[in-house]
């Protein structure tokens, strides 16, 4: 019974003429938005024709300025990132040099003992040995010296000896040489 009651007041509804007009009134509303929805998109997509042109050159100009601030930054960060790699191997070459400088302290000094042990005089042995050599040629020049000179006031002039006549020879004509430079 309960159906039957929902059914008739459904039929009752519909015959009323204020709902009728009232769902007509929306059917039409519904169709006048369809229809300016329907010419809004229409006009967009002539306008976005229009102006696609010029829409498309702002958006390539507007990419040209991000792509410019992007590569100023990256620059940046190039400079910051190789002055940071420059600074490394700055230290990795002053470590590599104080390494091979005392790697060579280790192998003269090693090289040093050897000869040491060798009996093969040093820097300052030779130094030594070379200024008493130095010594002992002043020396001896000097008694040199001395002892010609005794020499000299000891010995005898020697006797006078027989003049030969001077026979005179012809000029010989000197060659001349070009020089190769």
């Amino acid at each position: 019974m309960a159906k039957f009651k929902k059914a008739a007041k459904k039929t009752t509804a519909r015959n009323q003429p204020g709902v009728q007009d009232q769902a007509e009134r929306l059917s039409k509303t519904l169709s006048e938005s369809a229809q300016q929805i329907w010419l809004a998109g229409v006009g967009a997509f002539g306008r976005a024709q229009a102006e696609g042109t010029k829409l498309f050159e702002s958006l390539v100009k507007e990419g040209l300025n991000l792509e410019q601030t992007a590569r100023r930054f990256a620059g940046g960060r190039a400079e910051v990132v190789r002055d940071a790699v420059e600074s490394t191997v700055g230290q990795a070459r002053g470590r590599a040099t104080d390494t091979w400088d005392r790697l060579e302290k280790v192998f003269e000094d090693r090289v040093q003992r050897a000869l040491v042990k060798l009996g093969v005089p040093g820097r300052d042995d030779l130094a030594d040995l070379s200024r008493r050599v130095e010594a002992l040629t002043a020396e001896l020049r000097r008694q040199n010296g001395a002892t010609a000179r005794t020499a000299a006031k000891t010995t005898t002039k020697p006797a006078a000896r027989k003049a030969r006549p001077v026979v005179a020879k012809a000029p010989v004509a000197k060659a001349t040489r070009k020089r190769v430079s």
